[in-house]
């Protein structure tokens, strides 16, 4: 069957159901290989920033690391010490005295953290929304064509095979095509939710050596270690 004639013979509503499917389809591959590409290069830039930065011999060279880096490692430790450098500007004034420097670093690294965290989920409800409800669709598709099929064979007043093999297959290729769109989301939804649960405790272990370095700065300033 050729899929084409769906859109030459089925009327308005089929022709969106299918519509609806395709697009469904292409904003999941899109969302497949963009995170994925993304999931990639972050966690790649994530391990060579954190052998720059440890084995930085000052925390000077240390931020010549993080100028042209974009990964999630170095957004922290911006956070980090931008905190840092703001609360030791402060100090002796109210914003100073208003907590100590480990509940103030605690604070900036916990919304960096949180910010991170928020820019990995982007994208993982349109897949869940898509795995869930494309099957749905599909099945809608094709309750539609087969009660326009069957309206057919009453209004001709006779059945053959001939006469309702056609529309019928038609239909059934939107549970088809309904599958063929929430496999892949499902699939990837499963994959990513899985890689950015495994990004979170990198991110979450480094935020605690990243909070235990600079109470050490911020307490001798002298180097990273």
């Amino acid at each position: 069957m050729n899929f084409l004639t769906v859109f030459e013979h089925g009327d308005a509503i089929l022709i969106t159901v299918f519509l609806s499917l395709i697009l469904m389809s292409i904003l999941t591959w899109y969302l497949i290989l963009v995170r994925g590409a993304q999931t990639w290069q972050l966690r790649r830039a994530n391990r060579a920033l954190e052998g720059r930065l440890w084995n930085a011999p000052d925390w000077g060279q240390a931020e010549q690391c993080l100028q042209h880096s974009r990964s999630q490692f170095a957004n922290l430790t911006r956070a980090g010490l931008a905190a840092l450098k703001q609360y030791q500007s402060q100090a002796g004034r109210a914003l100073g005295q208003a907590c100590g420097v480990d509940e103030f670093l605690t604070r900036a690294i916990r919304k960096a953290l949180a910010q991170e965290n928020a820019r990995q989920e982007a994208g993982l409800t349109v897949l869940a929304s898509i795995g869930s409800t494309a099957p749905f669709i599909g099945l809608f598709g094709t309750v539609w064509g087969i009660y326009h099929a069957l309206v057919n064979i009453g209004h001709a007043g006779q059945m053959s095979i001939g006469a309702v093999a056609g529309p019928i297959g038609e239909a059934l290729v939107a549970t088809a095509a309904g599958l063929a769109a929430a496999i892949p989301a499902v699939l990837a939804y499963n994959a990513l939710t899985r890689a950015q649960r495994v990004m979170s405790q990198e991110l979450d272990y480094f935020a605690h050596d990243l909070h235990a370095q600079l109470l050490t700065q911020s307490g001798d300033g002298h180097g990273v270690r």
